[in-house]
């Protein structure tokens, strides 16, 4: 049983004070001079504290100092309880500016622009991708004038509010954030401050969970009062943007659909038809809204509140292009055999239900299951449903989500678009 205590590393004008120092094992620094973001509790030898700390032990949330075995700097990172022990902030330093979080921010702002993700046509993007943008534990999403954080750690929690307003002051167009952390830091820590609530502009907030933001000049209505994860998935935008190539006349199948993203997209690109399923009904009930606002009352869509695989046994070979988007099946390692079951067996439906020459949209955002897992599960779907079927794209996160080159596990989205035969 662990016992969370949290007190934040305070600042004077120009720096951090830190006053915990982590020693490593010997050759353990190996991984942090390859700049990977982590120190795991096993490679830790010992935790020194100066004598003017006011703890008996280190607290959770302190910004600590990472030397090797010989005592030489590493970097400074945010102290947590458990496997990994420690998320790297910098590399090669004893300390952190103040001036820290409004720099980091405005870079990862500053790329987003370049990205071209930043216009009249689009104000829905991610804004701080974790490890990939060097801020470890932090979430960042932005939906027009809203910027929606989520922290993962301990950590970015007690920075919470210099970090709100480092986003103010770096994304001219926001002028409220909204902090949603009550999934993501751990039940049941003691933790000082709120979970869940407005960190900047709750004054000018509608609190009737009424809000919109553009996606590549469609129109989606976002929830992150009560919607999952931070309201809405951005890591798609890319794929949906494709699968609006291929649905010109077809007869579109969207399941686990949640907010409709790929039915809106399929509706824009001129299909025939498109149904909408999801198990929840608040789900339908949203993507109806979408569809109505972007479209109207008339469009070609249908959305149903039923579950997946009993809605594909009755409708098969009734679709020309279906799409596979569940939510993530392993969230940690012991449960990837189940998962890679799962994923076999609902992509056994799909290939089977769809009609002769029609497209797959198949993915996984499991961390756990690597794209070689994900593709194998598909291939011996497809191996047990004994149709033809070709790989025509090999999808993933788009841009505004980027992989740190030495942070591999940053890869979590995959997806494959298939043609079957």
């Amino acid at each position: 049983m662990h016992i969370y205590i949290f007190c934040c590393t305070f600042a004077l004008k120009k720096n951090y004070i830190i006053m915990i120092t982590v020693h490593l094992k010997p050759h353990k620094e190996e991984s942090l001079l390859r700049f990977h973001p982590w120190v795991f509790s096993g490679a830790i030898r010992s935790i020194q504290l100066d004598a003017d700390y006011p703890h008996a032990e280190p607290q959770e949330g302190e910004i600590v100092q990472v030397v090797d075995c010989k005592g030489n700097i590493l970097g400074v990172g945010h102290y947590q309880i458990g496997s990994i022990a420690v998320r790297m902030l910098a590399f090669g330093v004893s300390e952190l500016p103040k001036d820290f979080w409004r720099t980091r921010i405005a870079e990862a702002y500053a790329m987003r622009e370049r990205l071209g993700l930043v216009s009249d046509n689009n104000n829905s993007y991610r804004l701080i991708h974790g490890e990939g943008d060097f801020l470890p534990g932090l979430i960042v999403d932005i939906y027009a004038d809203t910027a929606v954080v989520q922290a993962h750690s301990i950590g970015m929690h007690c920075h919470r509010e210099e970090i709100a307003e480092a986003i103010v002051k770096a994304v001219k167009q926001v002028d409220k954030v909204y902090y949603k952390s009550d999934d993501t830091l751990p039940h049941k820590a003691p933790i000082k401050g709120d979970r869940v609530g407005y960190l900047i502009g709750a004054e000018k907030a509608d609190f009737n969970g009424d809000f919109w933001a553009k996606e590549n000049g469609l129109d989606f209505r976002i929830d992150w009062l009560r919607g999952q994860k931070t309201g809405f998935f951005i890591d798609q935008r890319d794929n949906r943007s494709l699968l609006e190539h291929y649905a010109k006349g077809k007869e579109v199948l969207n399941m686990f659909c949640y907010t409709g993203g790929f039915s809106v997209y399929a509706l824009r690109g001129g299909a025939k038809l498109v149904h909408s399923v999801d198990v929840s009904q608040k789900a339908i009930d949203l993507v109806r809204s979408n569809v109505a606002h972007n479209f109207g009352e008339n469009a070609p869509h249908e959305a149903f509140a039923e579950e997946a695989f009993e809605f594909m046994a009755k409708n098969e070979n009734k679709y020309d292009l279906i799409v596979l988007d569940p939510p993530a099946f392993a969230k940690h390692r012991d449960a990837v055999k189940n998962a890679l079951r799962g994923y076999q067996r609902l992509n056994a439906k799909g290939i089977q239900s769809i009609r002769p020459g029609g497209i797959l949209f198949t993915f996984s955002c499991s961390q756990a299951i690597d794209k070689e897992m994900f593709r194998l599960a598909v291939f011996s779907a497809a191996a047990q449903v004994g149709r033809r079927v070709r790989i025509l794209h090999q999808l993933h996160q788009p841009a505004d989500h980027p992989i740190n080159i030495y942070h591999p596990e940053g890869e979590y989205l995959k997806g494959l678009v298939l043609e079957v035969e």
